[in-house]
């Protein structure tokens, strides 16, 4: 519940779609399945504290004492220009970001 409450105050994560699977809370730049995987996301650990991995399996962001610290280490880590989150798949997501002009960052 703190973890969700932490991401929930977040303004860039609350743009996003957030979902869960094996304990892990995930956020999605899209909305429909097979969500995107460009954003780190975080894991449970031992004592009620946090791992921030991703945004590949292969890779590891590190350790976080509390919610807030593993919500801040994912917004520092957000992809440019990342958000709102986009209706529909991660196809259609990178059609769409294909045929539109993104400002420079």
């Amino acid at each position: 519940m703190e973890l969700s409450e932490a991401a929930y105050a977040e303004p860039r994560l609350r743009q996003l779609f957030p979902w869960t699977g094996m304990g892990e809370l995930h956020f999605s730049r899209c909305t429909e399945r097979r969500w995107t995987w460009d954003i780190p996301y975080i894991q449970p650990a031992a004592g009620g504290a946090y791992w921030v991995s991703g945004p590949l399996r292969s890779q590891t962001v590190g350790p976080a004492a509390t919610a807030q610290e593993a919500i801040a280490m994912v917004v520092e880590r957000l992809p440019a220009g990342c958000g709102p989150a986009f209706l529909g798949t991660p196809e259609e997501l990178a059609a769409h970001e294909a045929t539109t002009k993104r400002p420079p960052d």
